[in-house]
C-alpha cells in the first residue's frame, strides 16, 4: 500500500473512531423532546452555551404548559453570591439591548407571585434597585403592619400640646385628660399619659398690653403645674391663656 494510501486509511479510521467521543459531551446533537438533554449521564452535560438566535416580531422561543398545574419553565443553577457584578451570573437574566421593558408578569390570580430569600428575616433582601423613582401602582403605605396614617398618628401622639384659656378651660389640644385653674396664676394639666421624660414649654398668649412669661413644673408622671406672671418689676402672678408643648 501506498504511503498516500495509508495516510488516507488513517485519517477515516480516525474520524470513525474520534467522532464518537466529540458528540460525548452532547454539543451537535438535536433536542428530543420528552427526555433529559443530551442525557441522564451528568458526565454528558452540554459544556458549551446552546444558543437560539431568531430575527421575528413574536418572540425568540415560547415555552408554554396546558396542564392545570404543570409550569412554563424552571431554571436551576448554582451561581455564587452577588451577581454579575461580582462575575457570578444570575439564574435568569433578562437583558433588553434597546430601551423597552426588560421583563413583564401577568397573571390572571389575585398575587402575582412571590420572592423567597434564604431562611428571610431582616437580614435577607427581596432585590435591590439603582432606581430612586416612584413606582407606579406600588402600595408602599403599611411600613411594620401600621399605614401612613398609622405612622402620622403615633407620631402626634409624642407630642402633646393643650390650648388653656384664662379660666382654666382647655381649647384645642391632643393628649391632655384635663386642666384647671388652681389660683391666681396657677393651672394644673393633665395628661392621658407618662410625660415623665418629655421636655415642657409653656408660651403665655399674648393680648397686646400685658406682657408675660409661664413657667412648667412637674407634678407627678402626668400631671404639669404651670405658673403665669406678668413681666413687671415684681412679676406678679396673673390669669392668663397659655399654650402648653410637650414633646416626647
Amino acid at each position: 500500500m501506498s504511503a498516500r494510501l495509508c495516510i488516507i486509511a488513517g485519517a477515516a479510521l480516525l474520524a470513525v473512531c474520534v467522532a464518537p467521543f466529540a458528540l460525548a459531551a452532547g454539543e451537535g446533537r438535536p433536542i428530543t423532546g420528552g427526555a433529559r438533554n443530551p442525557s441522564s449521564n451528568a458526565s454528558q452535560s452540554y459544556t458549551r452555551e446552546t444558543q437560539i438566535i431568531a430575527n421575528n416580531s413574536t418572540y425568540g422561543t415560547r415555552q408554554s404548559n396546558k396542564s392545570d398545574n404543570g409550569g412554563g419553565a424552571i431554571y436551576g443553577c448554582r451561581s455564587g453570591e452577588g451577581g454579575s457584578g461580582k462575575g457570578n451570573e444570575p439564574c435568569i437574566r433578562s437583558n433588553n439591548l434597546a430601551k423597552g421593558y426588560a421583563f413583564e408578569f401577568t397573571t390572571a390570580g389575585a398575587v402575582g407571585g412571590s420572592v423567597t430569600v434564604g431562611g428571610g428575616g431582616d437580614g435577607a433582601k427581596p432585590f435591590t434597585t439603582n432606581a430612586t423613582g416612584v413606582a407606579t401602582g406600588l402600595n408602599a403605605d403599611r411600613v411594620d403592619s401600621k399605614s401612613a396614617a398609622d405612622i402620622v398618628s403615633d407620631a402626634q401622639a409624642q407630642n402633646r400640646f393643650a390650648q388653656v384659656t384664662a379660666a382654666g378651660k382647655t381649647g384645642a389640644s391632643r393628649g391632655v385628660d384635663s386642666a384647671a385653674h388652681e389660683s391666681t396664676g396657677i393651672y394644673r394639666v393633665a395628661f392621658t399619659g407618662d410625660v415623665t421624660n418629655c421636655a415642657y414649654s409653656a408660651t403665655v398668649v399674648e393680648d397686646g398690653t400685658q406682657q408675660g412669661f409661664a413657667t412648667v413644673q412637674p407634678i407627678d408622671a402626668q400631671t404639669l403645674r404651670v405658673r403665669v406672671r406678668q413681666a413687671s418689676a415684681d412679676n406678679p402672678l396673673a390669669d392668663r391663656g397659655f399654650h402648653l408643648t410637650v414633646v416626647c
